[in-house]
């Protein structure tokens, strides 16, 4: 292996992607490909700028296109935008993904999951959330196939959650409000709570997963913050700005009659899936079983283990309020509560900045 080992990476300019790019580039021990449909876009261009990183020009729905980028390459790290593709077909092209990168030679895989939420609820279907439910269950798989490859090509989920980036993003299912001057959350998530992943943090366990492939062969990396609560949520925000916050339980009627979603709840949950097809999932089905997921609080994370990997995450909802107002005023975006206003507010998203555009 040469002195840089270099990564195809499929959803690198998504918003967990770009960080995982620089984290994998940041010391010259990693070499990234990518694959772009628009290596054109502001995205693209950004992480071109960076030491190390080429792009592969197509669509992840294309096996010419991905043999070509995992050829050649010693490790992957595949992050399928279910959003774009809807849950049946992100399984059919993440389940490809990994039997074309293990026919090319490549030697570690790291799969971008999602909690299998359906079955961590005992197959209740109050918890059904399509975009969940169809990355657990390619995890799941993965991790099955590797039972049998492992010696071959190792692999590893990277689960992941909200990120708490959305919480002061526009359309995000947790987008603020700002009503007589008080920012505000209206979500339906009761006395629960949301495992939030920081997207920093993100690009440092996943590296964390390329360094150590022998602990990392047959893992299920699940990430976050913490367990974070609404209320504690709000009152961290009015701490780190000195400006009101307040969380208020919405009923799940009045969500999707007048939250951040209600203008698409009846839209495909993926914006290239069928809607005539009766497996495709609308946003309301979706985000209804994602919110339950929360409030009964199916979800945890094994917080030791996380201290154990990276001492310096970000534990705390006020700590990565505090980081992000200083960031931002460092930036010249300014602090939380002019970032907050509805003409400042920006997408983290990249179906928001694509305007579910994007094809396959």
């Amino acid at each position: 292996m040469s002195t840089l080992s270099r990564v195809f990476v499929i959803g690198g300019t998504g918003a967990q992607g770009m960080p995982i790019i620089r984290a994998l580039v940041a010391d010259n021990r990693y070499s990234v490909r990518f694959l772009s449909r628009d290596p054109g876009s502001r995205r693209a261009k950004e992480l071109l700028a960076l030491d190390n990183v080429s792009v592969q020009e197509g669509s992840f729905a294309d096996e010419a296109v991905l043999r070509e980028g995992f050829r050649g390459c010693d490790a992957a790290f595949v992050n399928i935008d279910g959003f774009n593709t809807g849950e049946k077909t992100e399984m059919y092209w993440a389940m490809r993904s990994y039997e074309m990168a293990l026919e090319e030679g490549v030697k570690f895989f790291v799969y971008g999951n999602l909690d299998y939420g359906l079955k961590k609820s005992g197959y209740d279907s109050r918890f059904r959330t399509g975009h969940y439910d169809g990355k657990g269950r390619v995890g799941e798989w993965i991790l099955s196939q590797n039972r049998v490859n492992g010696d071959r090509m190792g692999a590893a989920l990277f689960t992941t959650g909200p990120y708490i980036e959305m919480v002061i993003s526009t359309g995000t299912p947790m987008a603020p409000t700002v009503e007589d001057g008080v920012v505000t959350w209206r979500v339906p998530l009761g006395a629960g709570a949301v495992a939030h992943v920081a997207l920093e943090d993100c690009g440092f366990y996943v590296r964390w997963l390329f360094d150590h492939p022998e602990r990392a062969n047959g893992m299920d990396l699940e990430v976050a913050i913490g367990q974070i609560r609404y209320a504690d949520l709000a009152a961290a925000f009015e701490k780190v700005t000195g400006r009101p916050a307040r969380y208020i339980d919405t009923d799940l009627d009045t969500y999707w009659r007048e939250g951040p979603l209600s203008r698409a709840a009846d839209a495909p949950a993926g914006y290239n899936a069928d809607p005539n097809d009766k497996g495709t999932m609308n946003i309301r089905d979706n985000f209804t079983g994602f919110w339950n997921l929360w409030k009964y609080e199916v979800i945890k994370r094994d917080y030791d283990l996380l201290d154990e990997i990276h001492p310096n995450r970000i534990k705390t909802a006020e700590e990565w309020l505090r980081r992000e107002d200083r960031l931002g005023r460092e930036l010249g975006k300014g602090g939380l509560w002019e970032r907050v206003q509805p003409e400042n507010r920006t997408p983290i998203l990249k179906i928001g900045e694509d305007r579910r555009t994007g094809k396959l």
